[in-house]
Formats: structure tokens, sequence, C-alpha cells
């Protein structure tokens, strides 16, 4: 199966799709989060969303969740359930296909490395569970499950750890390319 997506990509790697999924990444990084983010911090408070908070212990969780306030907590979970969960599609397939499109480029079709295209897969997923997880714990507050924040606590690292992962492929992707003077190979 996941070679099979890893295929998929390589087919869907084209410059144009790439260059429109890395400017969608872009505004949702550049424009749209930090627009969100001025509008959670203005009516809250708040100095960042629970997804930012790498390695933060489930107290220090549960502490933001109650400072956001019943405002904060409605408009974050609205967040959570809209703008959040297309940004991680977005971000999926820029990554995915922009190292796939770098690989074809950087890498002979034999070569092992290449089916590492599927890694932003793998950031996608944690996020998502982050996602829901946080809906959760916004929607139960005032309760606070340590089984919850310390699985936020995970999917959090995790996700990260998977988005680092990602940029890596990409930088060796792009070396490697650049290398290649960026011919596709066979």
């Amino acid at each position: 199966m996941l070679q099979n997506i890893s295929s998929k990509l390589y087919e869907r790697a084209n410059g144009w799709v790439v260059l429109i999924l890395i400017i969608l990444d872009l505004f949702f990084v550049g424009f749209l989060m930090p627009l969100i983010g001025g509008l959670m911090k203005s009516g809250t408070g708040l100095e960042q969303p629970l997804d930012l908070m790498f390695l933060a212990p489930p107290d220090k969780l549960f502490k933001m969740i109650e400072i956001y306030g019943e405002t904060g907590r409605t408009f974050y979970r609205n967040v959570e359930l809209t703008a959040d969960l297309i940004y991680p599609i977005i971000y999926l397939l820029a990554f995915s296909l922009l190292i796939s499109w770098l690989f074809k480029r950087g890498f002979e079709t034999g070569n092992p490395i290449r089916k590492w295209n599927i890694l932003p897969l793998g950031a996608y997923l944690f996020d998502l569970l982050e996602n829901l997880t946080i809906v959760a714990l916004l929607s139960i507050f005032p309760a606070q499950p340590a089984s919850l924040g310390w699985a936020l606590f995970g999917f959090i690292a995790i996700k990260w750890l998977f988005a680092g992962a990602s940029i890596l492929l990409i930088l060796i992707g792009l070396v490697m390319a650049i290398k290649n003077k960026f011919k596709i190979q066979a």
C-alpha cells in the first residue's frame, strides 16, 4: 500500500502542481495561521496554540486551556475543526510532492531513498490525532484527563519529528537535484 502511495506521488509530482501547493502552504503559514493566531491572542491573551507547544507537559497544556477562557476555547475548537483540518492536507501534498519532484531529479529510480517521499504522511496522521485530541480537551474542559494530556504531548512531539524529517528530506532532495542539474533520472 505505501509503495502504491509513493508511486502515485511520483506520477503527480509536476512543477506546476508543486508550485501551487507550495504557494498555498506559504499562504497558510505566512498569512492565515498568523491571522488566526492574532485573533486568538486579541480575544484571549493567548500566546500560542497548543499545536505549537513542542514538549509541553499536560499540566502546561491544561493551564493554557484554562487561560483561553470560554470564548477562546470555542474559537480555538472552531479553528481546529476548519482551517486546521484543511492545512494538514495542504502541507501533506506540498511536502510529499515537492520531495517526489526533487527526488525524481536527484536520485535514480531504484534508489531506496525515493520511497521516503511518503514521510510527510506521518506528520499528517499525527497532526489529525493532535487536532482531535485538542478538540476533545477544549470540549470537556474543566475536566483534565491526564491520559489525553499525555496523548496530546506525544502527538505533538511525533508530528514535529515527522515534519522536521520531511524538511530534511526536502533539503537532501534539493542538494541532490542541484548536483544533478535538475535532470529527471531514469
